[in-house]
């Protein structure tokens, strides 16, 4: 058996965080919907922390489940970032990395996504050079609908591929993140960067479920898929 082979048959984990005002239950049905797409998908791991209800300037206080403040709306490039809110977050991520590494499952198999905040988070924790912790890289990440929350002067975890998939019509996080985000990743070094965008607003398309599923496939077993854009 090849050394690829091996490590396509080690176990797999995804770390899947929910967008603002919603729960875990918003997308664990990503559970049985990715795997009716590619059946290896039925074999990893899925998380799905819970933000804790936080209180959003955006809402006047208002408390929601939510991983950092909000101060601007709709987000566009140039948003203020809660800083102490985002890291709190990608510690989050830290801990379930940790808990699925007790169980078997190495860093390099593990895919950390999120939709919105969630994918925001994602980013940050996966690209910013601030969480690298010398234990190698992810998997993949997975932003779906989300913005780059930091800017790096120097190459950082350039051989983690991306998928980006965001709403042409968002008027929520704008359609301008997603040009953005990926110039600054690329521009840093990152280099494999799938980016799709589809014809939603806020929200997730049936074609962007189907370019994650191969995403996922393609990444973690090395089955090559092919991510259409829909307009």
């Amino acid at each position: 058996m090849s050394s690829s082979s091996t490590t396509t048959n080690k176990p797999a984990a995804l770390i899947f965080l929910h967008g603002l005002g919603d729960t875990p239950a918003g997308w664990s049905s990503l559970e049985d919907q990715l795997p009716e797409i590619e059946s290896s998908l039925s074999n990893l791991h899925y998380v799905f922390p819970p933000a804790s209800e936080i209180p959003l300037t955006i809402n006047g206080g208002m408390r929601m489940p939510g991983w950092f403040d909000i101060f601007d709306w709709p987000i566009g490039v140039g948003c203020q970032n809660d800083e102490d809110g985002l890291k709190r977050s990608v510690e989050t991520i830290h801990d379930c990395v940790r808990d699925l590494e007790a169980k078997g499952v190495d860093k390099s198999r593990i895919v950390i996504g999120g939709f919105s905040q969630g994918g925001a988070v994602a980013l940050r924790a996966v690209y910013s050079s601030a969480n690298a912790n010398g234990n190698g890289n992810y998997a993949a990440c997975v932003n779906l609908s989300g913005w780059l929350t930091f800017e790096e002067t120097n190459e950082v975890n350039d051989h983690v591929p991306l998928f980006w998939g965001h709403g042409s019509f968002d008027d929520k996080v704008l359609f301008e993140q997603q040009a953005y985000g990926v110039h600054k990743l690329t521009e840093v070094g990152v280099k494999n960067v799938k980016d799709s965008s589809y014809s939603v607003g806020h929200s997730s398309h049936p074609q962007e479920m189907v370019d994650f599923a191969k995403f996922l496939n393609e990444v973690l077993f090395g089955v090559a898929g092919t991510c259409e854009e829909k307009k």
